[in-house]
Order: structure tokens, then sequence, then C-alpha cells
């Protein structure tokens, strides 16, 4: 603590040198994209390297949720990125107008931004981060560069702290569920209360607001419409199934971990086949990570207002939605856990639809080029578009017995507006 208290004092008095030279400009968008003008390159590995920490610190040590996580590392990322952007001056940054030192360390910046993010929102993973900081302070010479570096990413992380302050982020929401047929309440087997419904009440990174796209109701319980939805994932989403595939069955499973942290693991292997140097891996980052972040309160808004029940609840009470099309199953159990939360929409497929439009839109292509790895089964799928990744991301939801089809797909339209809205005003 001493010695954390000690540096902080020091880069105060460096912020001080930092400000006396800082250029300041305003970009019209206030985006993630720009015309090049750069002092010279810098190498991806200190941009890969913290957001591997970042995803260890956040899924591991605060052991967060998908859906939680995807906020969390929207915070470091922004603030990583304007980290480099400040220096490398490729792209606009984040909410913020001043840039920093041209020839400034930024390998220097993006750890004092990263570190101080991470031990702000998340001191639990205070030991992981301490010793990534130290390391990273280590390979980077001494000098007016590291100086320099040190102080501009410190202030990128306040600037951060300072646009973030009071954004709901963890505010209580109170959440009282219902016996009314239709309506969500806590599911099987351990029955837990509402994860995070503040996610919906929170202030997003870049769309106007959590609403902004909100979908219509999902299907009346009495429709033709309900009924084919459960009757799909009542067969395909059995935990017995006898007509689900061997191949639904292990992308079900696939996905069946922490989506934000597969999503990592898979930008920083695509950073680092296509060479990406600091600046346009920043900017890759930031735009994944704000966009998940941004499409999770979407669906989490969509939660909150609709409060759908799950499946599992809908089959083993398929006798009280008043449709005759359906009957109760008592003992039907899905595939997968059911998560904590509301049915419609799905936060999984809103959240890949945002992420795969966004980057879409920055690199120019369909083609998302994407190995993700899920340590639930151990495998490796590589995605070479976007429709091969959404596409299995609203089946294993279905296959997984965790969502309707309907829920899937309207999360996933809900996602590619956010990406879509993301792409035409920051990145054109």
């Amino acid at each position: 603590m001493k010695n954390r208290q000690a540096r902080r004092a020091a880069l105060a008095v460096c912020g001080l040198v930092v400000s006396s030279i800082l250029v300041v400009t305003v970009p019209s968008t206030d985006a993630l994209a720009s015309p090049r003008t750069r002092c010279g390159d810098a190498g991806n590995a200190a941009v890969l390297a913290w957001n591997d920490t970042a995803s260890a610190a956040l899924g591991t040590d605060a052991a967060l949720p998908a859906p939680v996580m995807a906020v969390g590392m929207a915070y470091v990322q922004a603030a990583v990125s304007n980290a480099v952007e400040g220096i490398a001056r490729e792209h606009p940054l984040y909410h913020w107008t001043v840039r920093g030192p041209r020839c400034a360390s930024v390998d220097a910046a993006v750890a004092a931004a990263a570190q101080r993010v991470l031990l702000h929102y998340f001191p639990v993973s205070e030991a992981r981060v301490d010793a990534a900081y130290s390391a990273a302070l280590a390979a980077v010479p001494d000098g007016p560069r590291k100086t320099l570096g040190l102080a501009y990413g410190d202030m990128a992380a306040g600037h951060l702290l300072a646009v973030r302050a009071d954004d709901g982020w963890q505010q209580p929401v109170a959440i009282v569920p219902s016996e009314t047929a239709g309506s969500w309440r806590p599911t099987p087997p351990g029955f837990l209360p509402y994860l995070g419904p503040w996610l919906g009440t929170m202030r997003p990174f870049l769309i106007r607001s959590a609403d902004q796209f909100r979908p219509g109701a999902p299907p009346a319980l009495t429709s033709d419409k309900y009924a084919r939805d459960l009757r799909e994932v009542a067969e395909l989403g059995s935990a017995t199934s006898t007509t689900r595939t061997a191949e639904q069955t292990e992308i079900a499973r696939f996905f069946g971990g922490n989506l934000t942290a597969m999503l990592q693991g898979g930008y920083r292997d695509h950073i680092s086949r296509h060479g990406l140097d600091a600046a346009d891996a920043a900017q890759y980052l930031a735009v994944g990570c704000l966009a998940a972040a941004d499409s999770v309160m979407a669906a989490w808004d969509a939660k909150l207002t609709y409060h759908s029940w799950r499946p599992v609840t809908a089959i083993q009470l398929g006798d009280t939605d008043g449709n005759p099309e359906t009957a109760a199953d008592p003992t039907w159990t899905p595939l997968l856990v059911t998560p904590p939360f509301p049915e419609y929409i799905s936060g999984h497929t809103t959240a890949i639809g945002g992420v795969t439009s966004a980057l879409a839109a920055l690199e120019g292509t369909r083609r998302v080029d994407l190995n993700l790895f899920s340590p639930v089964t151990g495998t490796t799928r590589h995605y070479g578009t976007s429709r091969q990744l959404r596409t299995d991301g609203i089946g294993a939801r279905i296959w997984g017995g965790i969502h309707f089809r309907t829920g899937d797909e309207v999360g996933d339209r809900v996602g590619r507006r956010v990406g879509r809205w993301i792409g035409d005003h920051y990145l054109h």
C-alpha cells in the first residue's frame, strides 16, 4: 500500500509535467477511428498482456459472470485505448480530447491506465495486477519516455473513472418475482436471485440509452408462435433429448461457459495473427468490449421490461399458460443450468450480434476470423464470418434448453442494431 501511494504521488508530479506539454484536439465525432499520424510504431505486446491480465482479474479473481464481466472489460479497454491513442495519434479518443506527448512510452501508459482502473473497480485482483504492473515497468527502460507514459496513462485512467462515475454500476434495483403465468421467477436447481438487474438501468458507453433499441413484447402465451417455441426447446433442449444431434450438444456445451472471457481470448488471437500494432489493437479491443457492454445493457433493459419466464418454468408449468397447444412436464430439465435472470431477450445472442456488427464496421468486412476456445469442452472453434458465429450462438441457447428461439433471434437483431449504430456514429 505504501509503495502504491508513493507511486501515485510520483505520478501526480509527473502529471504536472505532462499537462504542460499536452496537445489538445477536439475530434468532431468523439470517435474510435481517424487518419493516422504517429511518432513511431508500438508493438501490441503490452496491449495484449493487459487484456489477458484484466480477463483473468475479472473472470477468475472477481469471478464475474459474463454480462457483468462485459462491462468491467469495457472500463479497462476504454482507458487503455485512450492511453494508447493519445500517444500514437492513430485514432480519436473515447470521450476525451487530451492528447499525450508524442514519444511517451505506450507500454508504460498502458500499464498505468489498466492498473488504476482494475484496482479501482476490482480490488480483489490486487495481487495479480500489482505483479503484472511490476513486470511491465521492469520491461520499460527508465527515462523521460517512461515517466511521461506513466503519467499520461494514469491521467487516461483518471478521466475514464470521472466519465463513468455514477453510471449505475452495481446500483441496487429492486426485483419482486411474480407467480403470474409468463413471469420470471427463480429457476432450479439453485433458485438464485435475479443477477444484475442494474445492467438494464446503467448508462451505456456509446449508445444513447439502454432502451434505445428496446424490442416489442415477446409472443403472447396463447399464440401459435409461443407454442412452437416451447415445443422446440422442450424437445431439443432437454437434458435427456433423443433428437438433439451430437453436434448440437457440442455447440450448446461449447457456449456454456463465460462468453466474455471466450471473446477476449479470440480478440487476442485475432490481433496477434493479423499483426495489429498497439493503436489498432487497442482500438479493436475497445470496439469489441464497448459494443458487448452496450449490447448487454440493451438486453437487460428488455429483461427488466418484459420479465419473461425461462423455458424450464414454462415447460414445467405448461398447463397454466392458457395455451391449448402446450402441456405441463413437471420433470423436464434443460441440458444447461438456467442462468438466474429473465429469458427475453437473450443476452448471449445480443452480445454476439453487437460485437460482430461493430467489428464488421471497424474492419470493413463480415469476416470476423475468430478462434474461440471453450474451457467447458476444451475445444477451439474457428468462426470465419459473423453469420457463422451468430447462428451457432442462437442455436446453442435453444439446444442448451435455456432460451426460446424468439428470444434468441430478437436478441441477435437488437445486438446487430447496437453494433451498426456504433459503426455509423463512431467508426465512420
